[in-house]
């Protein structure tokens, strides 16, 4: 799973994705590829309110470095602009949206062709290739 995305979902019950980013109490971040999926940690926080404590933002932002992607039930605007700025795309879902069946949902994507930010993020997560030097010198390069 060394190319997988990082992918984290605001959860409490470790199952659905049922919280606000901003008061979000936990994270679950998998490792998601086309075919599977490995749960890699899970991050607790104490209670936060929703509004007024831009603080709140930073430890979240830390710990979702390396995600390209965060699953919520809502995010505000300060919130988006901040996680967009790190590459990291928002995603809103509806009320008793399960992991699983997001996960599933992902990996379909993949396999029929990605979203715009899903192509950018399986793009930046993407090993070099190891014969690109060998097909430039095949095409004539010279340092």
């Amino acid at each position: 799973m060394e190319t997988a995305l990082k992918i984290a979902y605001a959860t409490t019950d470790m199952e659905t994705v049922d919280q606000h980013f901003g008061s979000a109490k936990s994270f679950a971040i998998y490792a998601v590829n086309m075919d599977d999926s490995k749960l890699l940690e899970v991050a607790q926080f104490g209670e936060l309110s929703q509004d007024g404590n831009e603080d709140k933002l930073s430890v979240k932002l830390d710990l979702l470095s390396g995600c390209c992607a965060v699953y919520c039930q809502a995010v505000g605007g300060s919130a988006i602009n901040q996680l967009i700025s790190r590459n990291i795309q928002p995603v809103k879902v509806h009320e008793g949206s399960k992991i699983k069946d997001l996960i599933v949902d992902l990996q379909n994507e993949i396999k029929a062709g990605p979203s715009s930010w899903l192509a950018k993020a399986i793009n930046q997560n993407k090993l070099p290739d190891p014969e690109r030097f060998n097909q430039m010198a095949d095409e004539g390069w010279d340092e």
